[in-house]
């Protein structure tokens, strides 16, 4: 269930790397949303396999989130939109450059 709830959050989490990064991105929305769900995963995974846990948890409709999972999964969204968006960019075609 919880790989499940981290490719629904990984849509919001990938929008939100996509924010915290400066600058433009020449990437599209779903390529953003597409890395933000696979860093969710990821990051649950990575999360679940060296036992990363905090105290603090955010509770919706019963479920409870954990802020330090939710963290590793922004981090990992971060690095993945910043690596797509220097692709992008090194494989571009535009005479801009």
């Amino acid at each position: 269930m919880d790989y499940l709830t981290a490719i629904v959050f990984g849509a919001i989490i990938g929008i939100v790397a996509r924010i915290l990064l400066p600058g433009r991105q020449p990437i599209g929305i779903i390529l953003t949303v597409l890395i933000g769900m696979g860093a969710a995963v990821a990051g649950t995974w990575a999360a679940d396999r060296w036992d990363i846990h905090g105290s603090g948890s955010l509770i919706v409709r019963g479920h409870h989130y954990d802020w330090l999972v939710l963290g590793v999964q922004v981090g990992i969204a971060v690095v993945g939109v910043a690596i797509a968006a220097l692709l992008a960019k090194a494989f571009s075609t535009d005479d801009e450059r």
